[in-house]
This record gives C-alpha cells, structure tokens and sequence, in this order.
C-alpha cells in the first residue's frame, strides 16, 4: 500500500475550474485529472502543508490553461498573466511572486533554487512525474506513482498535449519544437 493521499476532488479547484470549464471543452476530462494528479504529488513532496495547499491549487490549475485560453503554445507567460489576474480580480490572497514563479518555472529541467525553491520544486517534480507518466519518479516510488495514477485517470492527456502541438504548431513537429523552446526552462 502506498503511503502517499491521493488528491481526486477539491471545492477551490472545482471553484477555479469552473469559469474556464467550457473553453477548455473536451480536453477538460484530460486536464483536470494532469491537475490532481500533480496536485497530489506537489502535496506529497511538502508533506501535505495545508497553508501551501492554496496556492499548489491554484498554480496547477492555471499552469498550462493559456494552451486554451490563448490557443498558445509559448503559454507559460499567458498562464502566469491570467492567474495573476484572477488572483487580483478575486483577492485570493496568494503571494503574487510566488504564484508566477511556481507557473514558470513547472517545466525547469534542472532543481529550481530560487526564492520559495520549497514550493516551486514541489511544483516542478510534479509535473515532470506525470509529465513522462511516471518515468521520471523524483524520489516518489514505482508504486507510489502507480497508485496515483490507478487513482485519477489520465484520459489520454499525452495525446492531448501532441493534439494541441499539432493544431497550434501547424503540425506536431513544429508544435513540439516551439514549446521545447519556449516553454522548457534550464
């Protein structure tokens, strides 16, 4: 048995989800699952910190949303605009810098060490984890990830992202190329 608590519902992530439902449209399924499940590895790797909990929400939620909102695949600035946005328009609270730093640097190859490297780095590995659909681990077990993924289905979220490289790339290799280079960090 796995010792990591799966994350598969949450009011503050139904609650962000809601307005941006309808333009993410039949990727929602697909998305909302990538959202939990690396909701639930971010809370993992800090222990299940409820104060960073808000933000990890809010940051999966918004992390890769301008792939819909803006048809864009250079979406991390997008992203990051629009959470900060939101974050002002409904005085959430969250720490601004924070926020945008744990959008922009979920893609980072190497460990962040910047300011709150705590939370960004939760972020980042968990993406990556479910980014390769468990073949990059980051300290987490083979079973720990598959528990997880047995827990929240994945609806093709791979074929999405490819879908998507494909119809705003012009075609998945261009697609692919222009997110490796703008949205892919060192």
């Amino acid at each position: 048995m796995s010792d990591i608590q799966i994350i598969d519902n949450s009011e503050r992530v139904e609650a962000l989800f809601k307005p941006y439902r309808e333009v993410i449209g039949n990727d929602y399924a697909a998305y909302r699952g990538h959202v939990y499940r690396t909701i639930t590895y971010a809370m993992h790797f800090l222990a299940g910190d409820a104060a960073a909990k808000p933000l990890v929400e809010t940051a999966f939620v918004y992390h890769d949303i301008a792939l819909w909102t803006e048809n864009e695949l250079a979406y991390l600035e997008p992203s990051e605009d629009l959470a900060l946005a939101d974050n002002e328009k409904h005085g959430w609270g969250l720490d601004p810098e924070l926020l945008r730093d744990a959008i922009h640097w979920h893609h980072k190859v190497l460990p962040y060490k910047g300011k709150n490297a705590r939370i960004v780095e939760a972020v980042r590995k968990a993406d990556w984890i479910d980014a390769t659909g468990g073949k990059m681990r980051k300290g987490l077990t083979k079973s720990q990830v598959a528990h997880v993924e047995a827990s929240i289905p994945n609806y093709d979220f791979g074929n999405v992202l490819q879908r998507l490289a494909g119809d705003l790339g012009g075609n998945k290799m261009r697609g692919n190329l222009r997110v490796l280079s703008r949205v892919f960090k060192w």
